[in-house]
């Protein structure tokens, strides 16, 4: 009787930790891995919630490719509780939890200030013990000196910012002429902000979206009802830890957050290419109205609003293409064609404040 209870116990989290729907996956584009990377994530190591193995295997849950633990370094209110002087244990505990799994965990720590600077992650770091330095600006040069990718942590953060607007101080203007910073996140949590990225584009700062996930992610992102928890989608050339610092640092990165991609034009644009394509054209019976099949290859649910020429029989101006599936859209062309032009504008994307991008879905007919 105890083996058949335990066994019950067991079965609600055997059938979890099996389901493989709730993994993120977007395709691979233009010679480039697509990788998903959560890369600010606490535990109780110092203001989150759980201890470091469950980070590890909610981010196999959820197909994550890299994770970083980015501890507070100077903020620990768990002290009392769970002294630890190493200030790299959390790392260490999440690397063994995730040895021999499909996970790839970056060493890290959260540079904790009042602004300015406020909060930084410096990721791919060596000892996150000799990050404990007082001056403001010489913590992020002995970052650097360990090889890190630095990033500004919620830089419209009322706490810090009260207007809730990211506005670059002196201090960030120096740390961006010395190539201390390299990266702002415009998503984090459930926040986006367009003065973000705003400063990303204007500054050449990699375009970073975290969870900075203190609970659970399933709770904070409503996962299993359908959301999903922030993650920067970075283009790299491997699935190494080398490889995502490399793209990092040439700001090949792309933000999803509830349901929006939000990139640089020159990464965005591959990725929807990749994740939205035609596959078949046919013109029914004798009519001039041209069924066109267009496929969704990845986990973003797209907004399409028609640009073309050209009315839909069956839909509004406004497509919605779901996640990893199809749909038919009934063009009509006036006449019998052999290829037709389609191009949408993608509304849940951004390449800039306010501004959506274009793909234009060439349907070549089948058969005609």
């Amino acid at each position: 009787m105890k083996k058949l209870t335990l066994l019950i116990c067991w079965l609600p989290f055997l059938a979890f930790s099996q389901d493989t729907s709730r993994k993120i996956e977007f395709p691979d584009v233009d010679g480039y891995l697509t990788l998903v990377t959560d890369l600010h994530i606490h535990t109780v190591f110092s203001d989150g919630s759980v201890w470091p193995d469950i980070r590890v295997q909610e981010a196999l849950f959820d197909g994550v490719d890299a994770i970083a633990l980015t501890e507070h370094l100077e903020y620990q209110p768990h002290r009392a509780d769970i002294p630890h002087p190493d200030r790299n244990r959390s790392y260490e505990l999440a690397l063994e939890y995730a040895k021999n799994k499909e996970l790839i965990v970056i060493r890290g720590a959260e540079i904790t200030r009042s602004m300015p600077p406020g909060h930084s992650n410096a990721i791919f770091i060596k000892d996150a013990n000799k990050l404990l330095i007082d001056d403001p600006l010489e913590v992020f040069r002995e970052a650097k000196r360990q090889g890190a990718f630095v990033f500004w942590n919620h830089p419209h953060w009322p706490a810090q910012q009260k207007d809730g607007i990211a506005t670059l101080s002196d201090l960030h203007k120096q740390l961006i002429a010395e190539n201390l910073l390299d990266g702002i996140e415009v998503v984090n949590e459930g926040t986006y902000s367009d003065e973000a990225l705003q400063i990303a584009q204007s500054d050449k700062l990699a375009i970073m979206g975290t969870s900075d996930i203190h609970g659970l992610i399933d709770w904070m992102f409503d996962v299993p009802t359908g959301g999903h928890r922030p993650v920067t989608l970075v283009l790299a050339r491997e699935r190494t830890e080398a490889s995502i610092r490399e793209a990092l640092l040439a700001g090949r990165t792309i933000a999803w957050f509830k349901n929006n991609l939000i990139g640089n034009e020159a990464n965005l644009a591959p990725l929807l290419r990749a994740s939205i394509r035609v596959t078949s054209a046919i013109y029914q019976d004798n009519t001039d109205v041209l069924q066109v099949t267009v496929q969704n290859v990845s986990d973003a649910r797209f907004i399409l609003h028609n640009k073309s020429e050209y009315t839909l029989h069956e839909s509004t101006d406004v497509v919605e293409l779901a996640p990893q599936s199809s749909v038919v859209l009934w063009v009509k062309t006036k006449k019998r064609l052999n290829k037709a032009d389609l191009p949408f504008e993608v509304l849940n994307a951004l390449t800039a404040p306010g501004t959506h991008p274009k793909i234009s879905l060439s349907a070549t007919v089948n058969g005609n």
